[in-house]
């Protein structure tokens, strides 16, 4: 039985190409209602090009029941990194994947979209053989720093970095059994 104020049913599967600018907008839409002034045009631009990851990585969408129809809406996005050879790795060492950009529309946080998504990628990495998760957050993003702490990510600081003086990030790794 879902958890109250949780969706009823969740699906996740890669995004489809006509979805590209909806996906897009959505991970703005929840980068930009984060607190701070961390989002600068240049990364909003990155965010929305989803069909750049679809073409670089794997990008996945949820879908969940919020208009009646079951699973008829994008509500959240996650670009999946199968491996270091990815440009979208960031620190990956050899035999892990990645998370980025993972992003939950705002009006359906906190109902078991973002779990979902990670989820996903937890098994996404086990059926490539990989040996860990790894993931990088905000110190603003304490939310998704609770959800991947209750997934079983742990902090590795020694993996923490800076792209930009303003915007530290914080590591997270799930060794995979």
């Amino acid at each position: 039985m879902p958890a109250a104020g949780s969706f009823p049913a969740v699906e996740i599967r890669r995004v489809l190409p006509d979805e590209h600018e909806r996906a897009g907008a959505l991970v703005v839409a929840a980068y930009r209602a984060l607190p701070g002034e961390h989002l600068t045009e240049d990364y909003a631009a990155e965010l929305a090009d989803v069909a750049r990851r679809a073409s670089e990585a794997e990008v996945l969408v949820a879908l969940a029941d919020v208009a009646g129809a079951p699973c008829d809406e994008i509500v959240g996005c996650v670009t999946f990194v199968p491996d270091r050879s990815s440009p979208w790795a960031e620190l990956l060492e050899d035999g892990e994947s990645g998370i980025r950009m993972l992003a939950v529309r705002p009006d359906a946080q906190g109902r078991g979209c973002g779990r979902a998504l990670v989820e996903a990628c937890v098994a996404r990495t086990g059926e490539l053989g990989r040996s860990a998760l790894l993931l990088h957050t905000t110190p603003w993003m304490t939310v998704a720093q609770r959800l991947y702490s209750s997934c079983g990510f742990e902090r590795s600081p020694e993996r923490d970095w800076a792209p930009v003086p303003e915007v530290p990030l914080l590591a997270y790794r799930l060794a995979m059994p």
